[in-house]
């Protein structure tokens, strides 16, 4: 079975997309913070990652930079509804990282969510 990992401040928001995972035959693990996301990686081993850019205490993009110095190789949603440019550094940010980064825009459109994922 495929495994999503999902950090979003907003728990509305990161249930729906662990909703809406699981629906696509992902085993779905919804965290709320940058703290808990690292510390279930390992466990988890996701094959996806949809990841929040804009939340307290530590970002996005530093989770972005960590995700590169563990070697990560799942396919990483950047999803923000703040300036667009936050998605375009991440994109750029997770290229030289050697990341696979899909960058979509909050508030999501379901098909745009389940063609990232497929």
């Amino acid at each position: 079975m495929k495994r999503i990992l999902i950090v979003d401040d907003e728990a509305d928001f990161r249930e729906f997309i662990a909703r809406v995972a699981r629906g696509l035959g992902f085993e779905a693990t919804a965290v709320g913070s940058g703290a808990e996301f690292r510390a279930v990686y390992d466990e988890v081993a996701p094959d996806a990652i949809v990841l929040d850019i804009v939340m307290p205490e530590e970002d996005g993009i530093e989770l972005l930079n960590w995700l590169g110095t563990k070697g990560c190789k799942a396919r990483v949603l950047i999803v923000s509804g703040y300036n667009p440019h936050y998605r375009e550094m991440a994109q750029l940010l997770g290229g030289v990282k050697g990341l696979d980064v899909v960058t979509l825009q909050k508030p999501l459109e379901l098909e745009d969510l389940e063609a990232a994922l497929g």
